[in-house]
């Protein structure tokens, strides 16, 4: 897929100039020199000659066919450059110019004519504004990167051009080898979907890294994450996570950052492993790309160090792993090989004068243990520590094993040699032990999720025609904000259990009402113009008989009349009281991205100062909601951690679901607030008790 970017057949380079200082050149070079197998045409105006090549005008005045055109010209040139290309027959660009959307106003004009013609030829480009594309397997570099990275399975994309730049340099240091290497730039025909995809399909690629600053179709992206995440992980850094990088991404690539919790949904409902730092993003490279999958969270750790062993396994228990519980046959082989003052138990503690051999045995050992998932080999370097014999005999004892193995070989000064050797070996090394036990736990986790089955989706029968009708007539009223009486209809038609209401148009029809409901009864005023009913005095709750009904009555109405004059009253709604129970806040909003982000918490402090709140984007699958609600760190309380009822929580997931497929189906919804939503003890379900809608 993409084989027009990533393997051509032949390249041709517009801006190819003479002048070494120009990116042209660079990239005509990296082409050259990089081993590219097929013909390469530079592209000059009046040279006849570049870098030993023959030049040509125009790509039109190249005799033999281009199946990939990278451009560096100015922006203003771009477009006639396009349709030469399409004349060609060319198939792929490489649009390295930059003055398109990234700086607004006229750029954006011009990105929009740009991929217009890229369309109506049918040609896939890479950019604008982009460093360009490399593949070691086909030696292709299009960049004008200074390095080209050895030959590896990683696949890289990055809307950043300097961070491909840094992480190639990180990478010649660590060793460490990639497939592909993606500069998106603006993104404005190839994006991070069809790169996913792509790399999802392509046995070089054992694992996918991205750094992005927005993402382009958020529905489409989630589906394809959790399409390619099965089989291959996806490592994603996603900046411009707060106001100041907002703005900083929208001046670097035209980015619309969108909302962070949407983001972080995405990222977990798709199977994507995030990375919040570029250090992250690197650990968790070098790990999956070179060690096996981990099958279960029991971690074993070998340390030269008590107190780093005991600093590890606080971290192993911080992270959602497990300390491995030695079988007793592993531990008695220990307690007969190590010194009588070692620990064969888990932190395995060598002490500080071991040599090499004691690694290689302790290394053994706990791989063979059938209580170890994953070991963590700790090292500080001491006087009599043989540093690179240990590296050697780690990766010699760890060869073959079908459990990840780590190593933190800590300091800095003395231990370059012993990294380049663990390197050599494919064992990642970290800088501190929490650091290699993060990674681990995120391996962990993303093996968790790929595990379990396909999302199941569950979906109600709904009468759309009759809930559409009544928006439209909110519609036609000049409102964008649903009465009560609306609402009411709109939720009953997803089967959300509300408080059973009756209009009252005088005292004694309310106090009939109430008598029929059953005192005590809930009042509030019945007017499609006034949305905040405490705030005036027109709800009154716990209306004990006929008298009181009355009162409250003639009390709504005055208040209404008085304090919001020209409203349409048509009367008082009289409504059973709801006992009490848990109460929980479910709201949708829609990004602009990802679309309907629905969130949930417990109401009062939890939400409001707390800020316990959880985020899913719809449709929300089964798992979906479980996982959203049991995310909560305020979820024991349903369960009846301060001596309470044990809450409903089946039902909390259902109205979790129907909110989900409300928010699906009709798109003109942009928000919906349930607050509160009481849920009742177990068995007993859950009534929603208050909600506004907002149409858009």
């Amino acid at each position: 897929m993409l084989a027009e970017i990533f393997a051509p057949h032949s390249v041709a380079v517009v801006g190819a100039s003479p002048d070494p200082s120009r990116l042209g050149h660079v990239v005509l070079r990296n082409l050259i020199e990089h081993g590219f197998a097929g013909p390469i045409f530079p592209i000059h105006p009046k040279a006849h000659e570049v870098l030993g090549r023959r030049a040509y005008p125009s790509v039109l005045a190249v005799p033999e066919s281009i199946e990939l055109v990278v451009i560096a010209v100015p922006a203003r040139q771009v477009l006639q450059v396009v349709d030469q290309c399409g004349q060609k027959g060319v198939k792929g660009l490489v649009v390295i110019s930059s003055g398109f959307k990234e700086v607004g106003g006229e750029g954006r004009e011009l990105d929009r004519q740009l991929l217009a013609k890229v369309r109506a030829y049918g040609m896939r480009m890479i950019g604008p504004n982009s460093l360009g594309v490399i593949d070691t397997h086909s030696r292709l570099n299009t960049s004008f990167a200074a390095l080209m990275p050895d030959t590896g399975n990683i696949a890289l994309m990055s809307q950043s051009g300097a961070i491909c730049t840094a992480i190639l340099d990180w990478s010649k240091v660590r060793g460490v080898g990639f497939s592909h290497f993606v500069s998106l730039g603006n993104k404005t025909d190839i994006d991070e979907v069809m790169l996913l995809r792509a790399w999802g399909n392509d046995p070089r690629s054992k694992v996918v890294l991205a750094y992005l600053e927005d993402i382009s179709d958020g529905p489409a992206f989630i589906a394809a994450a959790r399409e390619v995440t099965r089989t291959t992980p996806v490592v994603a850094i996603k900046s411009g996570t707060t106001a100041a990088g907002s703005l900083a991404a929208s001046h670097h690539t035209g980015s619309l950052a969108g909302s962070e919790q949407a983001y972080e949904a995405a990222f977990a409902q798709s199977g994507i492993i995030r990375a919040h730092t570029v250090s992250e993003l690197f650990d968790l490279a070098m790990l999956l790309a070179y060690q096996p999958l981990i099958k279960g969270n029991r971690v074993a750790i070998l340390t030269n160090s008590g107190g780093m062993g005991i600093i590890a396994a606080d971290a192993v228990e911080r992270s959602g792993l497990a300390m491995a519980s030695l079988s007793p046959s592993t531990i008695e082989h220990l307690q007969t090989v190590l010194p009588a003052s070692a620990s064969a138990y888990n932190p395995i503690d060598l002490l500080g004068d071991a040599l090499h051999d004691l690694y290689g045995v302790g290394v053994k050992a706990a791989l063979a243990d059938a209580n170890v998932d994953g070991l963590i080999v700790v090292l500080t370097p001491q006087a009599q520590t043989e540093l690179v014999a240990t590296a050697e005999i780690i990766a010699a004892a760890a060869a073959g094993s079908h459990k990840p193995v780590v190593a933190s070989f800590m300091g800095g000064y003395s231990i370059g040699p012993a990294l380049e050797t663990l390197n050599r070996h494919s064992i990642p090394s970290y800088t501190f032990p929490e650091r290699a036990v993060q990674s681990l736990a995120s391996m962990y986790h993303y093996v968790e999720r790929i595990r379990r089955p396909p999302p199941q989706y569950r979906s109600v029968p709904v009468n759309l025609t009759e809930v559409r009708r009544v928006l439209t007539n909110v519609r036609a009223g000049g409102r964008v904000e649903l009465s009560e009486g609306e609402v009411r209809l709109v939720l009953a038609a997803y089967g959300l259990r509300i408080p059973e209401s009756r209009l009252a148009r005088s005292p004694d029809e309310a106090a009939n009402l109430g008598t029929q409901l059953g005192f005590p009864i809930v009042m509030k005023v019945a007017s499609p113009d006034i949305l905040l009913k405490s705030a005036i005095g027109a709800v009154r709750l716990g209306v004990a008989d006929a008298d009181a009904a009355r009162d409250s009555f003639e009390l709504i109405d005055y208040r209404a009349r008085k304090y919001w004059p020209g409203a349409r009253i048509h009367g008082v709604y009289v409504q059973e009281m709801v006992r009490s129970g848990r109460d929980l806040l479910i709201s949708m909003s829609r990004d602009p991205q990802f679309g309907p982000l629905i969130a949930t918490g417990l109401c009062g402090i939890y939400v409001d100062v707390l800020k316990d709140i959880t985020f899913g984007l719809a449709p929300l699958s089964e798992q979906d909601v479980y996982e959203q609600l049991r995310a909560l760190r305020a979820f024991p309380l349903l369960r009846g951690a301060d001596g309470g009822h044990f809450a409903d929580v089946s039902a909390i997931e259902d109205v979790l679901l129907r909110v989900s497929q409300l928010a699906t189906e009709l798109p003109e919804i942009v928000e919906l607030d349930i607050n509160p939503l009481v849920v009742h003890r177990q068995g007993e379900g859950a009534v929603v008790l208050d909600a506004r809608i907002i149409l858009q």
